[in-house]
């Protein structure tokens, strides 16, 4: 005869009801999690396509700024050429092309222009026309001369009204060559020596980067839009058509600092960015264009998508039977545990995953800026060896040989921007490593006054110095000569004539603080908070030589001290910067120092 079996106590099926509804709550925020998850990866994928094609393009387009800063002076430089002056002022307009023709040689190109239509960044212009002061073209005698170009194609290069500064367009040609698509445009106002006014301009057409080679990776196409036209040599003309109509569209709207969208390319998605390359100029709106499919990126979601329903699907068999299981073993915690301890784990793999991927598309930006920067060193050293063999020669008049000096001059300004750059680039690696030692920024000082000293002070300035007898920081000396040199030499190129620069340090409890201050015009407000970005030079240093890269490379180097640096005030006729050092105990100096 067998027993019954007893009938469960209360307390048992309540507790098992009980797990069973906690299990099944954590099977659907587990469920509802990966979804969110599945969402936020892709979102992140295109966030980091988008992020790649916009690093990249800025690095290259930095590169581009040294080119065209070079093409710039260059414009200015024929822009002051009293021949060019004189045909424009006496309204002698048939001598004006004449004259700008040996000027011009040099960027123009001769024998040598297949080699240098090579270089990716070949300072090498492919046409130059002049505007009148209305922006209207003047028509050159000879088109071969000085480039040809379709009629239509040589309208397009007039301006409404000419402008102070350089404008910046591109040029698409209404019947192109192989290879001749599109071109870079910069017009070059001319002022007139006499009255001060804008009497005419140069726009000089030259070949553009290459972008597509450059940031084609990771299957991105690109290209250039401007004036509603799409230049995408890898998309078929019947693809291009709507994608420009799409693109038009959408630059009518208010858009981000990083747009993007999707559209439909021969029936496949498609993630489209991009990115204005002339903002605020005369001319129509040019942008580069990224493409990249996502038929991969979607198929490894649905991918996911599939894996988490099954996963889902598994993890409620689990839980049903553990329900089970665990109301009569008491096991819940320990599996609960188990289970957490793995997800654990898996997230943190995840992470790891994203911060090796982020740490190497930062590591590959920086190595593009630094050999882009090594790239640029061996053509610009052998320029200036040809500059200098050239000034040596004898048969030379006086103003050809100022003329070869200046060129000279400006060698030596690029060689410090490139070297400028490879150091941001180093410090964007994370691969300069100072060696701290007692510096005293006392001796710094003086030296770089002794340097002022020896030069010709056409400004006549008047220094005034309040430092203490020992003033010792905890630094390398090397970089912290260039943060004062920086700030010095920002303070006597932003002076004004019988002005002053005002060099003052105190010590703090746990710092250093050196102060610079100068008189002449104050920086303006809307551009205070700019004054440390990269090539940004604000309105009051437009006609002051520099590059734009002193004051972002004080800060940095600052920084790797453990300190900082900051606009403490610029008010009419007053700018004060300040920076911070660590300090350290001065070191014994030799007895014939001291006395």
């Amino acid at each position: 005869m067998t027993r019954a079996p007893e009938p469960r106590p209360a307390e048992v099926r309540g507790f098992r009801g009980r797990l069973l509804v906690a299990m099944m709550l954590v099977v659907v925020l587990v469920a509802l999690g990966f979804s969110l998850a599945q969402r936020r990866l892709a979102a992140d994928g295109r966030r980091d396509f988008e992020r790649q094609f916009q690093e990249e393009a800025a690095a290259l387009r930095g590169v581009e700024a040294v080119r065209d800063a070079m093409l710039a002076e260059r414009c200015r430089a024929l822009a002051r050429r009293p021949r060019l002056h004189a045909a424009l002022e006496d309204d002698a307009l048939d001598l004006l092309y004449p004259s700008a023709r040996d000027e011009m040689a040099d960027v123009m190109g001769g024998e040598d222009e297949p080699a240098r239509e090579a270089a990716p960044y070949a300072l090498h212009a492919r046409f130059y026309r002049f505007l009148d002061s209305r922006g209207a073209v003047i028509a050159p005698p000879d088109p071969a001369a000085v480039g040809a170009l379709d009629p239509a194609d040589q309208a397009r290069l007039a301006l409404p009204a000419l402008a102070e500064s350089p404008q910046l367009g591109e040029l698409v040609r209404t019947a192109p060559a192989p290879g001749e698509a599109v071109d870079e445009i910069i017009a070059m106002p001319i002022v007139s020596s006499e009255t001060g006014e804008i009497i005419a301009a140069i726009v000089v057409g030259f070949r553009p980067i290459d972008l597509g080679a450059a940031v084609g990776g990771a299957g991105i196409q690109s290209g250039l839009w401007v004036g509603g036209r799409l230049e995408m040599p890898t998309l078929a003309p019947a693809e291009r058509a709507p994608l420009a109509a799409r693109l038009a569209a959408e630059l009518a709207k208010p858009r981000s600092d990083a747009p993007s969208l999707e559209v439909a390319i021969g029936g496949a998605p498609h993630l489209l960015f991009y990115r204005p390359l002339n903002p605020g100029s005369s001319y129509p709106a040019a942008y580069e264009v990224g493409v990249y499919p996502l038929a991969g990126l979607l198929a490894r979601q649905r991918h996911l998508e599939w894996q988490f329903l099954g996963v889902g699907a598994l993890l409620l068999a689990g839980a049903l039977g553990a329900s089970h299981l665990l109301s009569s073993r008491l096991s819940a915690p320990v599996e609960r545990l188990a289970a957490d301890s793995e997800e654990n784990r898996a997230q943190r793999e995840r992470a790891e995953a994203a911060l090796d991927s982020t740490s190497r598309d930062l590591q590959r930006s920086a190595r593009f800026s630094a050999d882009a920067s090594h790239q640029l060193k061996t053509p610009v050293t052998v320029l200036r060896a040809g500059l200098e063999e050239l000034l040596a020669a004898e048969n030379f008049t006086p103003e050809v040989r100022e003329e070869l000096g200046a060129l000279v001059h400006q060698t030596f300004r690029l060689t410090s921007v490139i070297e400028d750059l490879l150091l941001l680039s180093r410090m964007d690696a994370g691969r300069v490593q100072l060696a701290f030692a007692p510096v005293n920024l006392r001796r710094l000082i003086e030296g770089w006054l002794d340097d002022l000293g020896a030069l010709p002070d056409a400004l006549g300035l008047e220094v005034e110095t309040e430092l203490p007898p020992a003033l010792h920081i905890a630094g390398e000396q090397r970089y912290t000569t260039l943060i004062v040199q920086n700030l010095l030499e920002n303070a006597r190129k932003y002076n004004r004539p019988g002005g002053r620069i005002r060099i003052a340090a105190r010590e703090e409890p746990g710092a250093v603080v050196l102060a610079i201050a100068n008189t002449g015009r104050p920086i303006p407000p809307e551009a205070q908070e700019h004054i440390f970005e990269r090539f940004h030079r604000a309105a009051v240093g437009e006609n002051v030589p520099g590059h734009g890269l002193g004051l972002n490379l004080a800060s940095e180097l600052a920084r790797l001290h453990g300190g900082a640096l900051r606009l403490a005030r610029s008010t009419e006729d007053w700018t004060e910067f300040e920076v911070r050092f660590r300090p350290a105990a001065p070191v014994a100096r030799p007895a014939e120092e001291r006395a």
